[in-house]
């Protein structure tokens, strides 16, 4: 298998639904009006807490500072995984699923903190630039890792990083195992061509700033039954939405499509408190039991909280999963 280091030095930020009003100009034009950004890696999920958005640095130049806006403070490197010339999920169990053991757990092994973004077309690992020398040195043996620059893929071998490897020095972690929440919604995960864009704009415009929840602006309870969720992705060129049944019934069937099946997802959330960005090993404490039980989930990291869909029909064999994992704190 092949690993990609792609060519993008990406910003993970939260603007809050307090200061959405100051960003809605340089978010449309990174939506819609894409000859007049140099922008090409921008992602913006909403939750009930904030928006986080992630872009590369020509996005990033677009969102002014503000008390509204947090900025991780970290440069971060998307990784991709390709299979015999298919992305990551081109197997029967997609996503996080494919790349848990090959991938998340050896980084956690390693002390190495990941956010994760899944796309309707692939899965996007991030890594922060200070720890690429030990992501390199830990999955060298597995995988034939390129580092693409200016459109070209270029061979990256470990030993190329050896002189300059710094262990992150971190001591093994006491592992959390950190609540998770099962809303009732269920989700679909979605594309269309980038050229329709103008002809949802008026829907997505509604949809991302100016939809109401009646329990938009309530605390999230560990018994809120339904979740405000809305993911929109301009990667590359390739649009991906991740949303519930009622937002996709607001948008025109013949421009979204999805896979053949048409399969919905539910969602696990995670997180009692928000996650911060230090903690490693929550994508692995929720992929590797998904992966031994070769259950496809897409996985969304947020600024606050983390976000696993799979299946509907496997969600009653997930929820006794992580009930399971969880009767025993002890990692």
């Amino acid at each position: 298998m092949d690993l990609h280091i792609l060519d993008h030095r990406l910003r993970v930020t939260s603007i809050s639904k307090s200061g959405l009003q100051n960003y809605t100009h340089p978010l449309i034009k990174l939506i819609f009006l894409r000859d007049r950004t140099r922008c090409k890696f921008f992602s913006l999920t909403e939750t009930p807490e904030n928006y986080t958005v992630v872009l590369d640095e020509e996005g990033f130049k677009e969102l002014q500072p503000s008390e509204h806006l947090q900025v991780e403070c970290s440069t971060w490197l998307p990784l991709n995984v390709i299979s015999n010339g298919n992305t990551s999920s081109s197997s029967q169990a997609v996503g996080v699923t494919k790349i848990a053991k090959s991938v998340i757990a050896p980084l956690a092994e390693q002390h190495v903190s990941v956010f994760m973004l899944s796309t309707y077309q692939t899965d996007f690992i991030l890594v922060r630039e200070k720890d690429l020398s030990v992501v390199i040195h830990t999955l060298a043996e597995e995988f034939n890792i390129f580092r693409e620059v200016d459109g070209e893929s270029v061979p990256v071998h470990s030993q190329d990083t050896c002189n300059g490897l710094q262990r992150n020095g971190k001591e093994a972690p006491h592992c959390t195992v950190h609540p998770v929440m099962i809303p009732k919604n269920q989700f679909c995960v979605m594309s269309l061509d980038p050229d329709t864009l103008p002809g949802i704009a008026t829907t997505l415009i509604d949809v991302l700033f100016y939809s109401n929840s009646p329990k938009e602006d309530a605390a999230v309870a560990d018994d809120l039954e339904c979740i405000k969720f809305f993911s929109f992705s301009l990667i590359d060129g390739y649009v991906s939405l991740v949303m519930d049944t009622e937002a996709q019934r607001q948008f025109p069937a013949d421009l979204l499509f999805t896979s053949s099946s048409g399969e919905l997802w539910r969602m696990v959330r995670i997180g009692g408190q928000p996650l911060g960005f230090d903690e490693c090993g929550i994508v692995a404490q929720i992929s590797q039991p998904l992966a031994d039980s070769d259950i496809s989930a897409y996985y969304i990291s947020t600024f606050s909280f983390d976000h696993a869909l799979v299946p509907e029909e496997d969600i009653v064999s997930v929820t006794d999963m992580l009930q399971d994992q969880r009767k025993d704190v002890r990692c």
